[in-house]
């Protein structure tokens, strides 16, 4: 009996066999599919290094209403240092005119000393917005005084931005919603909450004040002054109404907020309820 001969296997039918033979391999890593932990990790907010969102790191910071307020008041203010930068171009520009009465040369030593302290904030490599305000302010000035030809008119948008500031203030303290109440939002990250409650309110209304009657002060006072064209006495009324009187506005609002210890969480409870 003839035994049949069984056919050779070929190339092909040997590499599909071990093609068969392999185990499925993953192609979701090859695709560049994250494991389902990380994406998870990826759809949560953002927080810092210490596990807290940003929101609750600006908490951290604060333990009181009176504590935020204050600082957030300094912050807007450039502490001492800025203060003191607002105010050394206007003094600059005030004595060159009593001294030479050269409305042009005022003008220009008041920008120079403005840009000399711009050179050394960039030097030192610190926050240069408080001296930019300051050159932005004498820019305004100039225009107004050149336009005109009269000195007196360089201290004439001071006197409308203070009026248009306390008008701003007033309204906001006749509708419940006083500027210094959002002070508090941008630390809590809220803008709103601190409106929920009614003693906050009554804080911020009290503290708006405050920052109201020195702008109200400087207009009563210079307005007059501009009127009769004083500029000697202008400037220096522009220097006494500036950094003083805003220090003892800033000093009555510390005595006020020693008083009373708001916790902050009480600003951000109604939102989170």
């Amino acid at each position: 009996m003839t035994e049949r001969r069984r056919p050779e296997a070929t190339d092909g039918d040997a590499r599909a066999a071990d093609t068969a033979a392999r185990p499925v391999e993953d192609d979701t890593a090859d695709a560049g599919v994250r494991p389902v932990e990380d994406a998870a990790e990826a759809a949560s907010p953002a927080e810092d290094a210490d596990g807290a969102s940003p929101a609750e790191a600006g908490h951290a910071a604060y333990d009181t209403v009176e504590e935020a307020v204050r600082r957030q008041l300094s912050k807007a203010l450039g502490g001492p240092r800025g203060v003191v930068e607002a105010a050394i171009p206007t003094i600059g520009f005030t004595v060159s005119w009593i001294v030479g009465h050269k409305l042009q040369l005022s003008l220009g030593i008041g920008a120079g000393l403005a840009v000399v302290l711009l050179v050394v904030r960039l030097v030192q490599r610190s926050t240069v917005q408080f001296v930019l305000n300051s050159i932005f302010g004498i820019a305004i000035a100039a225009f107004f005084a050149l336009r005109s030809g009269k000195a007196a008119d360089a201290f004439l948008p001071g006197i409308l931005y203070n009026a248009g500031y306390a008008a701003a203030m007033l309204l906001s303290i006749v509708v419940r919603w006083p500027v210094v109440g959002f002070l508090i939002g941008s630390v809590t990250g809220d803008p709103t909450a601190w409106h929920r409650d009614r003693e906050i309110v009554r804080l911020c209304s009290r503290l708006t004040w405050l920052l109201l009657i020195p702008c109200l002060v400087r207009v009563a006072v210079q307005y007059p002054l501009y009127l009769a064209g004083h500029v000697g006495w202008l400037g220096a009324a522009k220097v006494v109404m500036g950094w003083p009187l805003q220090v003892a506005a800033l000093a009555a609002m510390v005595w006020l907020l020693a008083r009373g210890r708001t916790p902050l969480e009480t600003a951000t409870g109604a939102s989170k309820s």
